[in-house]
């Protein structure tokens, strides 16, 4: 066996298939094998993955081992004489491992072989080329200097900035993305360490290699695209936490006496500076924003009284007691009635915060006026305090907008102006994608793989001429008719403003990353489902709560109507820990979007009894049910089958 190339899997089963369709195309003529091991991946990737590529072995784990040991496990099945560890969100070109390999046989010195990486949009990778982490490095890096002077040997030394890109060179540590490793070479050194859960095992490894006495080679003569499509982002705190606790197992590791000890400062230095700025982020996207939204509106309020009663109606002294209660009763309903107007979806839309505050100030103007008389105190206040509110909230998107902090819609592409680079069936079969997977944009049209073909906007070679006539902002490479080889080349020469998707003949999604330090973005017919909208996934998860609670809270009542009172109140209970729902799939299907264990499945039979109907025909009412899910539809179901939500 010439080359086994090792992949482990996570939640990532979009840019897997990509990967794999890329890999397969690269071994092509050579005996080679791939193994993939998925990390109790919950996105169904082996049972997505496993069908379309029968030539592939994949190994499942029960639990998420770590990348480190993925690989070893993958190691262990390995025979070829070359093994590449590779990432699932990556992209080759068909002459890749060819390539490596013929350098790998002509120097019998060198040990492992990385190789020049590109973001999704086509921009070198840094991290491609790095030096071994020291006091110094990490100190020009935290502060800022390597980025001030990316090419000086001296403060750019972490990423070899004095290097060229498009040379071979030696360096000292090989990106765990890509690193092909002669077997002799790992039968020596000893594998990944698995003390290293993710990140840091590449430069442990890389400085085992080289201490070895073989010599780590950064090759520049072929290029991968690293859509960077992991769950764990750059810049999240558990990124951070993660990567300077792997750089100080290493540092411990490794370095001893002064330098260690002053190494480990700098990285606890490093640890509590980024942690403390990435602690912030990720508290308002994940968590504080509503919280911090919920002390605007108090603000509001609570200014907007005080405005009210010094310069509107200064005869008035409000009873305190009650705007205690008022003022944070109706800052919950705000936040509700936000949350389900979509406010705290990934991508921020004005309009979304403007619905919502249009909804809830009318409900509460409407609620306020059936309350008695000695609980009211001012609809203006309520009227007022709303339109401050939503200037507050406005402006402060904005602000988080311009720090980076949130996701402008602008930033999504909606209604985006994109072209598609293929044959006219790889056009059109790819149009067809982006319309079942609900894709909101503007296609301008087909650009040419042959130079002969004259029915399209224009020939591929000149993309970048077309880009200074045509106002597209994305591209969508259909891998087929043109080469994994062409498509890599001709991304990089496009400008920076323009977004890049791929998608290989015959596969089921379109990936992409318009970020070096963010994760990437995936298309298929998943995109597609109304149930897979993150709105619908809520009422859906606001209906089974519902439903639930009320059950228990009425639970005397059920025991004359259900069917199984017992197994009744247990489903409400699991339906109430999001290990069943009240209705959903008659089969579990990974092109679905997913969903627990239904009490009662789509087509209205209880899940505890036999079907009659054909799994083909199953399938088909899932599909139906995820495509048009409709929540009223979903409560008439449960109220039609309500005696037998007992099973």
């Amino acid at each position: 066996m010439e080359l086994s190339i090792i992949i482990v899997n996570y939640n990532v089963k979009l840019f897997l298939e990509q990967c794999l369709c890329s890999v397969e195309k690269a071994i092509g003529g050579m005996t080679a094998e791939i193994i993939v091991v998925d990390n109790n991946s919950s996105d169904n990737s082996l049972a997505y993955l496993t069908p379309n590529f029968p030539s592939v072995l994949f190994i499942e784990n029960k639990e998420n081992t770590g990348f480190a040991k993925g690989c070893n496990q993958g190691l262990a099945k390995a025979s070829g004489k070359y093994i590449l560890f590779l990432n699932p969100d990556t992209i080759v070109p068909e002459d890749c491992f060819v390539k490596c390999i013929s350098f790998l046989e002509e120097h019998s010195a060198v040990g492992a072989l990385g190789i020049k990486m590109l973001d999704g949009s086509g921009r070198f990778l840094r991290e491609s080329k790095r030096s071994f982490p020291s006091p110094a490095t990490s100190l020009y890096k935290l502060f800022g200097l390597a980025n001030l002077f990316p090419a000086s040997k001296v403060f750019s030394r972490y990423h070899l900035g004095n290097l060229s890109e498009n040379e071979n060179n030696e360096v000292d540590v090989l990106a765990g993305a890509y690193m092909m490793i002669r077997k002799e070479v790992l039968e020596k050194v000893g594998s990944f360490d698995e003390t290293f859960f993710m990140y840091g095992e590449d430069v442990d490894l890389s400085y085992r290699i080289q201490k070895a006495g073989f010599k780590n080679y950064y090759f520049a003569e072929s290029s991968i695209i690293h859509f960077k499509g992991e769950s764990t982002r750059k810049g999240s705190m558990n990124y951070v936490r993660m990567f300077y606790n792997a750089m100080s197992i290493f540092v411990r590791k490794h370095y001893g006496g002064s330098k260690a000890g002053i190494f480990n400062f700098l990285i606890h230095v490093a640890i509590w500076f980024r942690a403390g700025l990435s602690a912030i982020s990720s508290f308002i996207r994940k968590n504080g924003l509503p919280i911090i939204d919920a002390g605007l509106i108090l603000l509001s309020f609570w200014l907007m009284k005080n405005i009210w009663n010094d310069y509107v109606m200064t005869e008035i002294k409000y009873d305190n007691k009650i705007l205690w209660i008022a003022f944070p009763a109706y800052t919950v309903f705000y936040l509700i009635t936000a949350y389900y107007a979509g406010l705290y979806d990934r991508w921020y839309k004005r309009t979304e915060l403007f619905t919502s505050t249009i909804v809830a100030t009318v409900v509460l103007l409407a609620a306020y006026a059936m309350l008695p008389e000695q609980y009211r105190f001012s609809r203006g206040i309520l009227l007022f305090g709303s339109v401050l509110a939503f200037v507050f909230i406005g402006l402060l998107r904005w602000m988080l907008i311009r720090l980076k902090v949130l996701n402008s819609n602008k930033d999504k592409g909606e209604q985006t102006q994109t072209v598609i680079v293929g044959s006219l069936d790889e056009y059109n079969a790819t149009v067809q994608l982006l319309n079942e997977a609900g894709v909101r944009q503007r296609i301008l049209g087909r650009i040419a793989v042959a130079e002969t073909d004259h029915e399209t906007i224009g020939f591929y070679k000149k993309i970048k001429t077309l880009s200074t006539l045509l106002p597209f902002k994305e591209i969508v490479f259909c891998q087929g008719t043109l080469s994994y080889a062409q498509i890599i080349d001709t991304m990089q020469e496009l400008p920076s403003f323009i977004n890049v998707k791929v998608h290989a003949n015959g596969t089921n999604s379109i990936v992409g990353s318009n970020s070096k330090d963010s994760s990437g973005e995936t298309l298929s017919k998943e995109n597609g489902f109304k149930l897979a909208d993150p709105y619908n996934k809520r009422i859906k998860r606001l209906i089974d709560i519902v439903v639930a609670i009320v059950s228990l809270i009425t639970f005397p009542i059920h025991l004359f109507f259900v069917k199984k009172p017992l197994h009744f109140y247990a489903n409400c209970f699991s339906v109430l820990f999001t290990r069943k729902t009240w209705i959903g799939y008659a089969v579990q299907d990974a092109n679905l979007p997913s969903l627990p264990i239904a009490v009662i499945q789509c087509n209205g039979i209880p899940s505890s009894s036999i079907q009659q109907l054909p799994k083909e025909s199953l399938q088909m009412m899932d599909y139906w049910y995820a495509r048009d899910y409709d929540p009223m539809k979903e409560l008439k179901m449960i109220k039609k089958m309500y005696r037998y939500l007992g099973g």
